[in-house]
């Protein structure tokens, strides 16, 4: 009885944890702004377009704390949302062998977070 209830916290806590490092981990491309001399209101345009992806997963993961299907569903998408956006780049501009990096790093933790979150659902719902 007890190994259950520990693999329920680590089912519980770790997409979590995940989820706000990766959140954080994408907020880091937005520090990019600082380097355009854009001005004040500039910078803070810049800011908040480049941390659209933060402020949509931080609400979907806001959510998914209760309902663990919003961030499975969530996370899996915009995991999704971000490989087509780079398949896309690869017909417009050619293939580079770093896109593959880049789906790797974004679009597979969002998938494995998603994954976690699902599990954490099915776990709980069984």
């Amino acid at each position: 009885m007890k190994r259950k209830q520990k693999v329920s916290k680590w089912i519980y806590w770790t997409p979590r944890v995940l989820s706000i490092a990766f959140i954080l981990f994408l907020a880091l491309f937005s520090l990019d702004v600082f380097d355009m001399h854009a001005g004040f209101w500039g910078t803070v345009l810049g800011l908040l377009i480049h941390n659209i992806p933060s402020f949509v997963l931080t609400a979907v993961l806001v959510f998914s704390w209760k309902y663990e299907i919003v961030g499975g569903i969530g996370f899996i998408l915009g995991g999704l949302v971000y490989f087509f956006l780079i398949m896309m780049n690869c017909v417009k501009h050619g293939f580079h062998w770093y896109y593959v990096a880049w789906i790797g790093q974004i679009s597979g933790i969002a998938f494995l977070i998603g994954i976690l979150f699902l599990v954490g659902w099915f776990r709980k719902s069984a």
